[in-house]
């Protein structure tokens, strides 16, 4: 069975991400140990708040190198989910210019002033831009939960997996070879969002 670790570095939704591990007859091991994360077959970066604190707690805890060399030596597949897909980039500009992990090319930005509100709160379709195994059994223009304010934008359009509309539309997900990443919650989408889940806890790179 895989090991899969949730990595805790101080910025929350971690229970419900665990839940839906559980939902699936699987353990997740919450940690920020790094011996036990550099053992990790899957490793899950869940959170919710501020690139550059999400950026600097994992420093702080020493994980910011090992995520690294977990995902480009190891080629340990990776979820990142909100906040954990957003530090997969390569900068932040929240809260002033921070650099990410640079897993996958691109910058955190803002999202565009519209006549809606932000953050971005709520219930919204994602459109599929290409196939992808993390997206099995997920049909096209099913509605995922999103809270938000700050969007990914790749460098490299293949990066991405599915788009959302807001009024704008921005990127709702990513991969690169065993990075993958999802500005939704997973853990809070229902039926959807668990067999995403499922989809990471079964995939192979």
């Amino acid at each position: 069975m895989s090991k899969i670790v949730i990595v805790d570095y101080s910025c929350g939704n971690i229970d419900s991400v665990n839940s839906a591990i559980t939902y699936h007859g699987f353990k997740g091991i919450v940690t920020r140990d790094p011996t036990i994360i550099n053992s990790a077959d899957k490793i899950i970066l869940p959170g919710q708040g501020s690139f550059k604190i999400g950026v600097n707690n994992l420093k702080k805890y020493n994980l910011f190198d090992l995520i690294i060399s977990k995902a480009l030596d190891d080629n340990t597949p990776i979820l990142g989910i909100c906040l954990g897909m957003q530090v997969l980039a390569t900068t932040g500009f929240e809260n002033g210019k921070e650099n990410g992990l640079n897993l996958i090319p691109g910058n955190i930005e803002k999202m565009k002033e519209t006549k809606l509100k932000l953050p971005h709160i709520g219930w919204n379709e994602i459109k599929v831009n290409k196939k992808n195994s993390i997206l099995k059994n997920i049909k096209n223009q099913t509605d995922f939960y999103f809270v938000h304010s700050y969007r990914f934008v790749c460098e490299d359009n293949d990066d991405i997996l599915t788009t959302t509309k807001y009024e704008d539309t921005f990127v709702s997900s990513v991969c690169k070879k065993n990075i993958f990443g999802v500005q939704f919650h997973p853990e809070k989408s229902l039926t959807a969002g668990l067999q995403l889940i499922k989809n990471f806890i079964d995939i192979e790179c």
